[in-house]
């Protein structure tokens, strides 16, 4: 994707994490010869040489996954936090924008066996899990529940490229805490913005 040198991130660590708390994104390949774009959870992990990976899987019944090859490439796009930023929050004249946070993985695939996909859905079960009141274990499922496993198809995403954008008002800072105290009042995508221009603004302290 195209992202103006300001607006980049190379900090791969918070890349990292970033992909790990945004981790509902969108896996986009060729299919017959036309765009295909499926939403699915892709989740970071790492593989037997200590690679990142993406981790996912699909309905068998999603033509997608027909067309998968060891050699294409793919797109994976991860959405943060965005926000409209009016131009009447700067101190001089300008237009407004948008501020927003985003990832765009590219890899390669690998399909997975049975047993590596249900590795992959006890992790992703586990670490959704957690938080609940009463968490669940794919432990606890029945053999007949479990044999719904028989209709997807997992697979591991070999990553190749990293583009991380960061666009937080960067080159306006003398309106950040205009910019902040409006983003405040607004709805949850735009105060979560106004949360990483604080943490940005303590980090370059």
């Amino acid at each position: 994707m195209y992202i103006p040198a300001q607006y980049r991130n190379e900090n791969l660590s918070e890349v990292r994490e970033f992909l790990k708390q945004n981790s509902f994104g969108i896996l986009v390949s060729q299919v017959d010869g036309k765009p295909w774009a499926t939403h699915i959870p892709l989740e970071l992990d790492t593989d037997a040489e200590g690679r990142d990976i993406l981790v996912s899987h699909i309905a068998k019944a999603n033509p997608q996954w027909q067309y998968f090859t060891d050699t294409m490439e793919v797109l994976c796009i991860f959405n943060g936090p965005h926000s409209y930023v009016s131009a009447s929050w700067y101190q001089e004249e300008e237009v407004p924008t948008w501020n927003y946070i985003a990832v765009h993985v590219y890899g390669t695939l690998q399909l997975l066996d049975e047993a590596g996909v249900l590795a992959s859905m006890h992790k992703l079960v586990d670490k959704y899990e957690k938080d609940s009141e009463n968490p669940l274990s794919l432990d606890h499922f029945s053999k007949k529940t479990m044999r719904q496993v028989k209709g997807v198809v997992g697979f591991q995403i070999m990553i190749t490229e990293i583009q991380a954008a960061k666009k937080i008002s960067q080159g306006r800072e003398h309106d950040h805490p205009k910019i902040i105290e409006a983003l405040e009042q607004r709805d949850a995508g735009a105060k979560s913005i106004a949360s990483e221009m604080r943490k940005q603004k303590a980090r370059e302290k």
